[in-house]
């Protein structure tokens, strides 16, 4: 059989995150390595179609890289049949339209999460596609980590017994702007323009609990502007209206309770950005972006509270690392080659925009009880 080229409309690769995981990292590094290999001995070849706002930074990429196509007009590129594909990693309050025309014009929709503002937009746009009888996918790009993928290891091998708790803690010191520049865009700290730590990270969150280790069921949180006032790209202050910090409860099926805190005014004292400590009754590891280490019962110290005398106990050293068994391909990869699999053989994808509606879910639910103190159950996310 003939190799498939797929065009891929590719929106919001000025940014950061668009350009160096998604195109660099992933479509060109795809296509450099001779494309997706089928088992029919075919390639699936992804040819990128650069599509945003400034015609400046497009030409500078396209040359930059060799890219032949590039446009500001979105709907001459939708219009096009050689390509197959709809790519979105804007920011979030621009996302909905634009998948919505991509989803008129009839092509596969793969996006960044959350994949809209609210979750009956999120449901919406979910329904589009499945009427619209096209495939759809959502980056969770987490999930295919180094260490995650060895803490998914733990879990399938039965390692942790009955697994009891998830403690995460994320984030890092964002610089205010005004005597250091901060290390993320300004509008992520702007509710109207889709800001906010809960949802941003909450989907995350949402995403690797679910997979890990089962469907989240309730959620209890409470959020905080620590910073009120922050300084932009130009220099300029700025009042802060988005939640800056997020702490959260989540009750999962089987009795699993995880808590997550997530905060852009933490100073880091892990090893990694991110960390997942889970615990059980046979055994514990705690997993970040790339390291695992792990405690057998067998192995587990007898801890003994005493603040009267120095603590012998180096803990830490007590764990011994999840080796890595295998090579571990850059994770936005890894879900773009699974993605373009799934385009043209119908391969499972469970990360579709059902999923990613999930994660808004639980987002929405996390303000919800940060603002009545309530917990939320989750209802089951359907579509009419």
């Amino acid at each position: 059989m003939g190799d498939h080229m797929l065009g891929v409309a590719m929106n919001g690769v000025t940014g950061r995150m668009g350009y160096r995981q998604h195109l660099t990292r992933s479509i060109l590094a795809i296509r450099e390595a001779g494309g997706v290999r089928l088992p029919d001995g075919s390639r699936i070849i992804p040819e990128p179609v650069l599509v945003g706002r400034s015609e400046h930074k497009l030409r500078e990429i396209a040359e930059r890289h060799g890219i032949e196509r590039w446009s500001t007009d979105l709907d001459s590129v939708l219009s096009d049949d050689d390509v197959k594909i709809y790519f979105d990693s804007q920011i979030t309050h621009a996302r909905e339209a634009a998948v919505r025309a991509a989803i008129a014009a009839g092509k596969h929709i793969y996006v960044e999460k959350p994949t809209a503002s609210t979750l009956s937009a999120a449901l919406e746009l979910a329904k589009l596609a499945r009427d619209a009888g096209v495939r759809s996918g959502v980056v969770q790009d987490k999930l295919f980590l180094p260490g995650l993928l060895k803490l998914r290891r733990l879990v399938e091998s039965g390692f942790f017994g009955q697994i009891l708790s998830v403690r995460g803690e994320f984030g890092y010191w964002v610089f205010e702007g005004d005597w250091q520049p901060a290390q993320r865009p300004s509008w992520n700290y702007r509710a109207e323009e889709g800001g906010g730590m809960v949802l941003d990270m909450f989907p995350h969150w949402h995403y690797i609990l679910e997979h890990l280790f089962g469907p989240v069921r309730a959620v209890t949180a409470k959020v905080a502007t620590h910073i009120p006032r922050r300084w932009d790209e130009n220099g300029e202050p700025y009042e802060a209206t988005a939640d800056d910090s997020a702490y959260g409860i989540f009750e999962l099926d089987g009795g699993v309770i995880a808590q997550i805190n997530s905060s852009w005014n933490v100073r880091v004292a892990r090893d990694e950005l991110v960390e997942f400590q889970v615990d059980g009754t046979h055994g514990s590891a705690v997993a970040g972006l790339r390291s695992c280490r792990a405690q057998h019962r067998s192995a587990t110290p007898k801890a003994v509270w005493n603040p009267d005398l120095e603590d012998p106990g180096r803990y830490r050293d007590q764990w011994e690392p999840v080796p890595d068994n295998t090579e571990f391909p850059n994770g936005f990869r890894a879900q773009w080659e699974n993605f373009l699999r799934h385009v043209v053989l119908d391969t499972p994808f469970p990360h579709d925009l059902i999923s990613g509606a999930r994660g808004l879910q639980m987002a929405e639910a996390g303000l919800q009880s940060a603002r009545t103190g309530r917990t939320i159950e989750l209802d089951e996310v359907t579509l009419a």
